[in-house]
């Protein structure tokens, strides 16, 4: 049931006699062999487990290859953890960062590992995920993600990241320019999306310390209670900001069981018993209280943001610069995100 890594993937293996000399001078408690292995789901950045006799820590480094700026930045999530943790306890504790690119060829960082199950593409092969357990699994996972979006973050050192004033202008135009800089096909329904998130920006009206990645294989479950969540990964686009555009990126990911098959690998949120977005998005308010008068932007954006993300490591791969065979179709998600953006604006409805 634990989630497990697995042997490294070819090309993305570390330098092991570098990463010990670090360790050794760094880190005394964790010395002597180390194995080394790999978690193999995400598409962003790269988690290894490091176990030297009965300790164990998580790595995360950059993929190799990224050069996307403004991503990818691991002194950043390692600070952001490190405020998280005693205001949010539901984050893994981290322990070292290391700005020497000369170890591993990048910046990187370890944390605790948190053991437990984490909801991946296919359902784990020990667990029965009936609808009445995948129906209070959603419902943790959204009444988690409200508590997150109203929090208090003007008692903690939080609300030092990010610019919340223009947040959404900027985001949406960012995104764009990302999507443009990496397209290698094109794609008319995210052209058409993007064209249409300009000319409709929402004002602004809420701010919270939001993830920017919240989705089931983001988040860790207690193996004796799958719909107690005990720990959120994946930090790197953490900020202050607007929290609804954080819920139209959660919705975005939030596949159904109507939605096109290249996006449900992403996600188990197509099972019977979960929640649908609509149903999402009524119990986010209700947890809230916020406005969500504007909810098809937010999720057209977030639809758009996802396609994005998802085109910039399918142009990595077009380049070479990464073999992973898993990114080979991944342009069949993009055309599937822009066509979902694309649809709900037509219906005026997620």
């Amino acid at each position: 049931m634990i989630d497990q890594p697995k042997d490294i993937r070819k090309g993305e293996e570390l330098d092991l006699d570098k990463l010990k000399a670090f360790l050794s001078e760094n880190l005394p408690e964790f010395s002597g062999e180390i194995a080394v292995s790999q978690f193999p789901s995400g598409f962003s950045n790269l988690t290894y487990l490091l176990k030297s006799g009965n300790k164990e820590y998580v790595l995360r480094r950059p993929p190799f290859g990224a050069n996307i700026k403004g991503g990818h930045d691991m002194s950043r999530e390692f600070k952001v953890l490190s405020l998280l943790k005693p205001v949010y306890p539901k984050v893994p504790t981290p322990v070292l960062f290391c700005n020497d690119e000369s170890v591993l060829g990048a910046e990187f960082y370890m944390m605790e590992r948190v053991k437990g199950v984490i909801l991946r593409g296919r359902p784990p092969k020990d667990i029965n995920l009936s609808p009445d357990l995948m129906k209070s699994i959603s419902e943790a996972c959204i009444d988690n993600l409200a508590a997150l979006h109203t929090m208090d973050i003007e008692t903690s050192d939080l609300n030092s990241f990010g610019k919340p004033e223009g947040y959404t202008q900027r985001q949406v135009e960012g995104w764009i320019r990302r999507y443009y800089k990496a397209e290698t096909d094109e794609l008319g329904s995210m052209n058409a999306v993007a064209n249409w998130l300009e000319e409709h920006l929402p004002l602004q009206e809420q701010i919270s310390f939001i993830h920017n990645d919240y989705k089931y294989d983001n988040l860790v479950l207690n193996p004796d209670n799958l719909s107690e969540i005990i720990a959120v990964l994946d930090w790197e686009m953490s900020t202050v900001g607007n929290p609804l555009m954080d819920l139209g990126t959660s919705l975005a990911y939030w596949a159904q069981a109507d939605d096109s098959e290249a996006l449900k690998p992403f996600s188990l949120t197509w099972l019977p018993g979960n929640l649908d977005r609509a149903q999402f998005a009524e119990r986010y308010g209700e947890r809230t209280g916020f406005d969500l008068k504007n909810l098809v932007y937010y999720y057209a954006f977030g639809a758009f943001k996802i396609g994005v993300i998802i085109q910039q490591i399918y142009a990595r791969y077009k380049k070479g610069l990464t073999q992973d065979p898993r990114f080979a179709n991944l342009i069949y998600a993009v055309k599937a995100c822009g066509a979902n953006a694309a649809k709900a604006i037509e219906r005026d409805k997620i």
